[in-house]
């Protein structure tokens, strides 16, 4: 029987004698684990990667197309290139959580070993979002039975965790786990208790990595001004009068643990922990994204019409050229589509026919999930004031082929119905002020993150890939209102593709992504998304952007600074340097 085994054991025997009947009880419990934490050992560096090497496990919710499973799938091969230049052997990779959607084959190779944990899924998903209103919508009053039952609740669900997720690390032999967000974005908190349990009392190295934490757009009401907004993670903070319950829950996200560094993705989030949470500055870094060389490769018009012509298959489920619906069939369908969400095009009326390998297509990429927060209304206020402005106006109106796509790439979360409604009535009322010769040549697409379909194989086409997606557009629109990095910049400029992006919150990691205060080579240059009316000077550079004119200098500009700035070889010294900090991490 090895340690871990051994250990694990005695894990499964501490909870089976546990008795929890309040938070204090769980808050206990943590501090015992870290304390009793098994002693570091000593490593040289070769001597760590080879600890290492045989199982290293990434976590989060769920996987699919979403940024942050595309970041993880980032990060995996990454670590596939350091372990391969020490060992000229793969690493054994692991990926577990709570759901696969069919989207995730798209990012996770089929030599990545999957861990399917019932319930581990985030928010609305974990348990159909039982628990997550108790905890963060519903009224947990402190010392009350309401408190204390749902403290038992979940600690039921924590042991259940801890022993499903500890067997599968003792039986594949993990040594270092790679949780994302599962410490900064609160979607399932039993979950969270678990890997802390498991992590300790098994010696785990961590790697926690943070995309998004529950403070970015929350606060207490308390500390709300007058006038001022909700934000759109207050929720976080319902129970904060629960003093027992809020002060295991901040020392939960990010946990400080005995062999965890925290790996955030902006300085600002680092600043935050150091400043207001205490820890320490050698235990907190932060970790960039990087572009692959299939991004920065030159591509040609072939390739632009080849990555339009396998879309078209997608959009029309199999056909070469894409009857789009009619929107107002689709809003009635709505409900239904969003179960199953197949790609689709509306068109304002039925009839219409759309051919995406024309040389006169304007395509506005918007390269994102359908949420609120990204704002996706405004690119059909944008396409509004654009056909009330005469220079664009006169160049479509010049020639009856042109047609002006929106595309949008994500899916639609599940709880985020009313967003995608939003979208597609700005839509609506966008064709509804336009004449017919007009409107007729509008259209909205949703892909709902595929890339591939049956028909290609019987076309002899090639699954398509991200930097496919983006090699579709003449523009990508981004008017997000807050990301935690905003890689659509990054990627499209990458892609040589022009951005009209918004300067989204927090401000210094929109200032970090475009290299605001670095060299200007290393800057990447966009057109503002306004905040609030078009100018006729934005109108202009917009126009000049849909219509392809005078760009090549900025695209080329634009390829080499991401280049510099976010080529494969700059992320892989970072996770060296990450990892030789892991080895001699002390808390």
């Amino acid at each position: 029987m090895t340690d871990k085994k051994i250990l694990f054991e005695q894990m499964k025997q501490m909870l089976s004698e546990t008795k929890v009947k309040r938070w204090k009880d769980i808050s206990a419990v943590l501090e015992c684990v870290k304390r009793d934490s098994p002693e570091i050992e000593t490593f040289t560096d070769k001597e760590f990667l080879s600890s290492l090497h045989n199982g290293i496990a990434f976590m989060t919710y769920d996987f699919g197309i979403d940024g942050v499973s595309i970041e993880i799938s980032k990060y995996a091969h990454c670590m596939e290139k350091i372990f391969t230049d020490a060992h000229s052997t793969l690493p054994v990779l692991h990926f577990v959580s709570g759901d696969f959607h069919d989207k995730a084959d798209a990012v996770l190779k089929p030599r990545w070993n999957r861990s399917h944990i019932r319930e581990m899924n985030g928010w609305s998903k974990w348990h159909n979002g039982k628990w997550f209103s108790k905890l963060f919508y519903e009224d947990i009053p402190e010392g009350s039975k309401v408190s204390s039952d749902l403290a038992i609740e979940m600690w039921d669900q924590i042991t259940s965790f801890a022993e499903e997720l500890g067997s599968y690390i003792v039986n594949k032999n993990i040594a270092l786990l790679f949780p994302v967000n599962i410490f900064s974005n609160p979607g399932n908190f039993a979950i969270a208790v678990a890997t802390i349990l498991v992590s300790e009392s098994l010696g785990m190295y961590v790697l926690n990595s943070n995309h998004d934490f529950y403070w970015e757009g929350g606060k207490p009401a308390s500390e709300r001004k007058l006038g001022e907004k909700a934000g759109v993670r207050d929720h976080f903070f319902k129970n904060i009068k629960n003093r027992a319950f809020f002060s295991l829950f901040k020392i939960l996200y990010p946990w400080n643990g005995k062999r965890w560094i925290q790996v955030n993705i902006n300085h600002k989030q680092s600043r935050y922990l150091t400043t207001h949470y205490g820890f320490s500055k050698n235990r907190v870094f932060e970790l960039s994204t990087f572009i692959s060389d299939e991004f920065l490769r030159e591509y040609t018009k072939q390739d632009v019409i080849s990555s339009r012509r396998r879309m078209a298959y997608i959009l029309s489920d199999g056909r070469p050229k894409v009857n789009p619906v009619p929107v107002s069939k689709h809003v009635a369908n709505l409900e239904n589509w969003m179960q199953g969400q197949k790609p689709v095009v509306c068109g304002f009326r039925k009839g219409l026919e759309l051919d995406l390998t024309s040389k006169k297509i304007i395509y506005c990429l918007q390269p994102t999930r359908v949420i609120a927060r990204k704002c996706i209304e405004k690119d059909l206020h944008l396409f509004s004031a654009l056909m009330n402005y005469p220079p664009f106006r006169k160049e479509f109106e010049s020639n009856d082929d042109f047609q002006l796509v929106l595309h949008i790439t994500g899916p639609v979360p599940i709880e985020h119905q009313t967003d995608l409604e939003t979208v597609l009535n700005a839509y609506i009322d966008l064709c509804s002020a336009l004449p017919k010769s007009i409107s007729d040549r509008i259209f909205i697409a949703f892909s709902a993150g595929t890339e591939e379909h049956p028909s290609f194989k019987v076309n002899k086409l090639e699954r398509m890939h991200i930097e496919d997606i983006y090699r579709l557009a003449t523009v990508v629109l981004f008017p997000s209102e807050t990301e935690g990095r905003g890689l659509p910049i990054i990627e499209a400029s990458a892609c040589k593709i022009p951005i009209i992006c918004s300067h989204y919150y927090p401000e210094d990691v929109f200032a970090s992504v475009v290299g605001k205060d670095l060299p200007e080579e290393k800057q990447i240059k966009y057109i503002l998304f306004p905040e609030n009316d078009f100018s006729n000077d934005f109108l202009s550079k917009a126009t000049k952007l849909m219509f392809g004119e005078n760009e090549e200098e900025l695209k080329k500009h634009n390829r080499d600074a991401v280049r510099m700035r976010y080529g494969t070889e700059v992320l892989a010294e970072t996770f060296y340097k990450l990892l030789r900090t892991l080895k001699r991490s002390r808390n």
